[in-house]
């Protein structure tokens, strides 16, 4: 089975001439060598010529991947558009391909169609721009970005290079002018002028900085079209000129942005340039309605399989909030400067569930009721305790419950089964009741006498029956990367043998010492410095202040917590103490009681005492 080929497509369409819907047959595809993201060219042919200037869009890439872009497939271009490229000094048409529609597999194609020349060796059919009376339009067009086509029909109207030349965007729009526009898949730092029409995915809050060159202030955006996407960052006079007018969502024309190559270490979006703002930019409204820009291009990964992947790496994730803790604050070890985090657990329909943690303004702005469903764009892959998390960077996107439906399919299972069953946990640490295995304390102590050598991590539910606040605080290197206890040289000076150093000062840290008491047993463990600052209320410089100044204060900080319930993550282990073994237990973590979850492990316990399964 065959279908005639658009014969002469290739040339019309290197010379300009908009062609509707041609139909090629594909001869190869090849993964672009030069670039870090998955970019694919296309060798092309229309019975006639062949040509591999052909680019496809990002988000087809999986066409390529589950190979229905076969060789020898016959194909239609539903969309496409044409940008310019400088080929050793001659600039080509390069045509990005936005949609294909697959007319015939490869597999039922008996080989290659005709004999098609390689696009510039035939006679008159170079792919470099040559003044023709049908390509008079798109010459022009090159003056201002490239020909996009969406609508042919309109893009055949005259247009004035030289004019526009001198005119700047706004001026062109307020004039009726029309406005060339080129995908962002095929900007390039080798462009000169260029018109992007594009939707704003994503803005971040303003950030300062200050440092011997002066200060500073910079925003960044993800810039999303039909054809990929772009991160763009605006740097001092450009913040105080476009950032309140910038709204997330909305469609902008831009240009006069410069490009450059992407900064990995920073950008995650899935383009090998980058955009910067600068005084001469100019951004202006497009009230068309464009229902084929997406909010966001995805590429999400299933909470499973992030535990096969490697620490540091950037993905894209859609899950729904299970259950989600309260803002903390704490410290940088190295700049000093106070952090706002908060840890969120989500869940897929894989059943798995990972720990995710805010940063910022995204952790205190954050609203986990109801269980919403959150997609996010860029979160780096961590690793604690041989378990794995997800944390935000500053180029992270989040939506809630965004109207797509892989979202709905999402909520949908959530709702009907999700919400019910006890996910597996990637991550071995943060305050979920599914992190590890729930023991009471009576069978987390038989685990431990057993285990021998071999730690054993649990989760229990448990009150706090006695609280020490004797030798509950020790003075500590004030080093961030120490945190040693320091002699006291009664001169003011305070040793840390392990730096070596003699210091002016010190800082308090927490070791709380207390019995923990369940139904079954009771058991004595330690709370470290933050773990210990989240069960008092009250972080360890201000209570060693009370110890100090106001002594009953100090007391009652204990007092209040007694007699308290919790849920308790614990590690115990065997350790030797005078020749003697015996049991020792660390809280890991302390969170609040959660009851909808907890009740939800109470049924789980219930189902395996009576053997039912399938209570709804």
């Amino acid at each position: 089975m065959t279908i005639p080929l658009s014969k002469g497509a290739l040339n019309e369409i290197a010379q300009g001439i908009e062609v509707e819907k041609p139909i090629f047959q594909i001869l190869g595809t090849k993964r672009l060598a030069s670039t870090e993201n998955e970019r694919y060219r296309l060798l092309l042919s229309d019975g006639v010529t062949s040509n591999s200037f052909t680019m496809l869009a990002t988000q087809l890439n999986s066409m390529v991947t589950n190979n229905e872009l076969s060789d020898y497939s016959i194909i239609e271009i539903t969309r496409y558009a044409l940008s310019n490229a400088n080929n050793a000094g001659k600039m080509r048409k390069i045509m990005v391909i936005l949609g294909i529609e697959v007319k015939v597999p490869g597999s039922e194609v008996a080989g290659k169609i005709g004999h098609p020349v390689q696009q510039g060796k035939e006679s008159g059919a170079s792919g470099e721009e040559k003044p023709t009376q049908r390509a008079d339009t798109s010459s022009n067009a090159e003056n201002v970005g490239q020909n996009q086509n969406k609508r042919p029909a309109q893009n055949n109207a005259p247009f004035n290079a030289n004019a526009n030349q001198k005119r700047r965007l706004n001026e062109s729009l307020n004039s009726g002018a029309s406005i060339m526009t080129s995908p962002i898949a095929a900007l390039s730092p080798y462009q000169n002028k260029w018109v992007i029409k594009a939707r704003v995915a994503s803005k971040s809050d303003i950030r300062t900085w200050s440092n011997s060159r002066g200060d500073g202030k910079l925003f960044n955006m993800t810039l999303v079209d039909e054809s990929g996407e772009i991160r763009c960052t605006g740097f001092t006079d450009t913040v105080d000129k476009f950032y309140n007018t910038i709204e997330v969502g909305q469609i902008y024309y831009i240009s006069r942005g410069i490009l450059k190559v992407a900064n990995k270490n920073f950008n995650t979006t899935n383009n090998d340039y980058e955009m910067t703002l600068n005084i001469d930019t100019e951004i202006i409204p497009c009230h068309d309605t464009c229902e084929d820009i997406p909010m966001m291009n995805y590429n999400f990964v299933n909470i499973s399989e992030v535990e096969n992947l490697p620490k540091d790496q950037i993905i894209d994730v859609l899950a729904v909030v299970k259950s989600f803790e309260n803002v903390q604050n704490l410290t940088s070890r190295n700049t000093g400067r106070e952090l706002r985090k908060r840890d969120v657990h989500l869940v897929d329909t894989s059943n798995t569930l990972i720990t995710l943690t805010l940063w910022g303004t995204q952790a205190e702005t954050f609203d986990g009721s109801n269980n919403p469903v959150i997609a996010l764009k860029g979160v780096r892959i961590g690793e604690f305790q041989s378990g794995k998390n997800l944390s935000t960077i500053s180029s992270t996107a989040m939506q809630l419950d965004p109207d797509i439906p892989d979202a709905h399919r999402l909520r949908a299972w959530f709702l009907n089964e999700g919400q019910r069953e006890e996910a597996k946990s990637l991550s071995k640490a943060g305050g979920t009741i599914a992190n590890c295995e729930w023991m009471t304390l009576a069978e987390a102590e038989e685990r431990g006498r057993s285990s021998m050598d071999v730690p054993t991590t649990f989760m229990c539910k448990a009150t706090i029956s006695l609280i020490r606040p004797d030798r509950a605080l020790y003075k500590a290197c004030p080093s961030d990367s120490c945190n040693k206890k320091v002699l006291d040289q009664s001169n003011g000076m305070f040793r840390c043998e392990k730096c070596n150093k003699e210091y002016p000062n010190f800082h308090y840290r927490l070791l709380a010492n207390m019995a923990i008491t369940d139904w079954s047993a009771n058991l004595w463990v330690t709370a470290f410095n933050e773990t210990g600052e989240k069960i008092l209320g009250i972080n360890s410089q201000e209570l060693g202040e009370l110890s100090e100044n106001q002594p009953d204060e100090y007391n009652d900080k204990f007092s209040d917590v007694s007699f308290s319930s919790h849920i308790f993550q614990v590690r115990m282990k065997m350790d030797t103490y005078n020749d003697e073994q015996r049991l020792k237990g660390n809280i890991i973590n302390c969170t609040p009681i959660d009851y909808k979850t907890y009740n939800k492990h109470l049924v789980n316990e219930l189902k395996k005492i009576t053997n039912i399964h399938d209570i709804k």
